[in-house]
């Protein structure tokens, strides 16, 4: 073969370049498909603990949170529900939580690490519906023997003001507590446990 007329440095550089081009063609395509197995920031978030002010919160009232998109009821509970949580007892199916989903680091009766503030989410442990606060006494709709709590309207679980389930409900177990911490007497926050803190 002839290499007449051939330019050998010419035929470096074209080959160098096409490589070049070619790599970072590759590159470019690669660091998106790459970057797509990266959790997104909203993902990130959604397992973040979060922080609550529970400052506001009256005696007798409730605020919702969202923790891994899920509702965390807090409930600032007065004496008188206290009071009434081992009136209870005999009524429930797991008085003392044995069966249920909390950290130890909380009290099994009350479920909270302060009495006066319990910390569930917001799921029935039935079908994963979203229980309804009705801190109301006697109401209609629930009968005289009703003193406050938790009402499930897709299949009728009730639960005490301890998240307690009731004996003879489609649900089988108490509201979960979620791991958590107070961070100062007015912020709880939600997913990281006391032990941690």
């Amino acid at each position: 073969m002839s290499n007449d007329g051939v330019n050998a440095g010419r035929r470096r550089f074209l080959v160098a370049a096409t490589s070049v081009v070619g790599a970072a063609g590759a590159a470019g395509a690669a660091i998106p498909f790459l970057g797509s197995w990266a959790p997104s920031a909203r993902a990130k978030a959604a397992g973040a603990p979060v922080r609550v002010n529970i400052s506001k919160v009256e005696p007798g009232q409730q605020v919702v949170a969202e923790w891994r998109g899920q509702p965390v009821f807090v409930l600032h509970r007065t004496p008188e529900i206290m009071e009434g949580l081992k009136k209870l007892e005999p009524s429930l199916a797991d008085p003392g939580s044995k069966e249920s989903d909390q950290p130890t680091y909380v009290n099994p009766e009350e479920r909270s690490i302060k009495p006066e503030l319990l910390i569930v989410l917001g799921v029935c442990t039935h079908l994963g519906c979203a229980p309804t606060f009705r801190p109301e006494v006697a109401p209609a709709d629930l009968g005289p023997e009703w003193v406050g709590g938790y009402f499930c309207a897709c299949h009728g679980s009730r639960y005490d003001l301890a998240g307690r389930v009731y004996k003879s409900q489609p649900a089988p177990l108490n509201l979960p507590v979620p791991p958590h911490s107070y961070e100062s007497d007015n912020i709880v926050i939600i997913g990281i446990d006391e032990e941690k803190v």
